[in-house]
């Protein structure tokens, strides 16, 4: 089962990455962040504010569709047209850590430039998978 900490671990391993308050960034541009409660992310329950959604960036809309998709992940309209999805840290348990690994990973690849992807591909030997 996957944790916050997996999450943290695991942006940090990737090449290039800064850690700035709530934000893991490469080469300046956010792939991971923590986002503070905001009015529209409100748990359906309580209709409190929720204080534990992680985005993630994605490629593009066919991968933001394909994890939507799937529990834990949602998104609200704030997010329509913008390539990303959200998970409750709460919910990272329902991910494993190699689902949750292969976003993070997808994540940086979305915000890396072509040149750094390419390099990263390569040294885990998958060749270059960029579209």
């Amino acid at each position: 089962m996957a944790t916050v900490e997996d999450v943290h671990e695991l942006a940090r391993a990737m090449p290039h990455v800064i850690w700035d308050e709530r934000v893991y960034q490469v080469g300046g541009k956010s792939f991971v962040f923590f986002r503070t409660p905001r009015p529209d992310a409100l748990d359906p329950e309580t209709g409190e504010r929720l204080t534990d959604v992680i985005v993630f960036w994605v490629a593009g809309e066919e991968d933001k569709l394909a994890l939507l998709a799937q529990e834990p992940f949602f998104t609200t309209t704030h997010f329509d047209g913008h390539p990303s999805v959200l998970v409750r840290a709460s919910r990272l348990g329902e991910l494993g850590r190699e689902e949750l690994a292969e976003v993070v990973q997808d994540a940086w690849l979305a915000r890396a430039s072509p040149a750094r992807a390419r390099r990263w591909l390569a040294e885990q030997g998958l060749g270059d998978q960029l579209e």
